[in-house]
């Protein structure tokens, strides 16, 4: 290890020409990919979207490339860390094995791809049930250190004072009713919630309550769609839809299922919007074909070369007698 770090010190020692060809080194401007024109969104600039009837676009994002994939667009309004990084990036069967320390170091990574999209980090699953206090000190870490904008938080009536009190010290809450993929297991399984009367009639009083302890915006997941509007119709703070139909003020779907990289169960109201896994695939198994082959690397073109004098000095220098390397 000290050795590598002897060897690359070295290298940024030596100067612009050997630098600029190193495969592991900051990114520099692309004149061919120009900053996005849009000033930092703010959650004044979500209520007027939502006011202009403008819908609003969400999108998760869990490391620095997804990162800067979702800053790539000016139509990305939020991007969520979400807590679905358990299962699409580390490998997890539930959102609720997720650590709070797993969810800083992600969150710091996508901080600093970030540009103009208001960032918000989910709470993962017994941070913010114990106590008040104790959901309030996890939540200024995920600010202090993760630099979230805001946080998410799932659940109804059961966490107002938790949204309340964060409201109050200056923390922005966007909260989550319907589907609760935290509470898998007590909701037997990912159902669509909300299709009984009654049931309708809790995401909804859920959804006022949040509002009224002052959450900023709401995902409404997994509901009818006539549910999803009614509650958009109700309340004032922008609604988020995710398998709530399409008149929400705005959706939200997972990174890995927009580009097609998740293998997984594709939900009813999940669009791939690519095939990136073949593409993926294709280009790891071309890899290797042209390293079994022998095609790569090019000595010509993907090859560096010494110049012959001081390469026949080398080999005067350190050969034998016999022909062999020295000691």
């Amino acid at each position: 290890m000290f050795a590598h770090r002897q060897i690359s010190h070295d290298l940024l020692r030596t100067g612009p020409q050997l630098r600029r060809w190193m495969s592991v080194r900051p990114p520099a401007a692309d004149p061919a990919t120009p900053a996005i024109p849009r000033k930092k969104v703010t959650i004044q600039a979500l209520h007027a979207l939502r006011q202009s009837k403008t819908p609003i676009s969400m999108l998760t994002a869990y490391d620095y490339p997804s990162a800067l994939a979702c800053s790539s667009s000016v139509l990305t309004d939020i991007t969520l860390v979400g807590d679905s990084l358990a299962q699409v990036c580390l490998g997890y069967s539930s959102t609720t094995q997720l650590t709070l320390s797993e969810m800083i170091h992600h969150s710091k990574a996508v901080a600093r791809g970030t540009t103009h999209p208001f960032l918000v980090v989910d709470m993962p699953f017994g941070t913010y049930h114990s106590s008040v206090n104790e959901a309030v000190l996890n939540a200024v870490r995920l600010v202090q250190e993760g630099r979230a904008e805001g946080v998410k938080m799932e659940g109804g009536r059961e966490i107002v004072d938790v949204v309340r009190k964060l409201t109050e010290v200056g923390i922005p809450v966007m909260a989550h009713v319907g589907l609760l993929p935290q509470r898998h297991s007590s909701m037997s399984g990912y159902k669509v919630q909300g299709r009984s009367v009654e049931g309708a009639k809790k995401v909804v009083a859920d959804a006022i309550a949040l509002q009224e302890a002052g959450a900023f915006a709401i995902v409404v997941e997994a509901v009818p769609l006539e549910l999803g509007k009614y509650i958009t119709d109700r309340l004032k703070i922008p609604t988020i839809g995710i398998g709530a139909g399409p008149h929400t003020n705005g959706q939200v779907l997972v990174y890995d299922d927009v580009m097609g990289t998740w293998s997984g169960h594709k939900a009813k109201f999940v669009r791939r919007f690519a095939n990136l896994k073949e593409v993926r695939d294709n280009a790891i198994h071309a890899y290797g074909e042209a390293v079994r082959d022998g095609s790569f690397p090019d000595a010509a073109a993907e090859s560096y070369t010494m110049d012959k004098a001081a390469w026949d000095r080398f080999l005067e220098e350190v050969e034998g007698s016999t022909g062999s390397v020295a000691a």
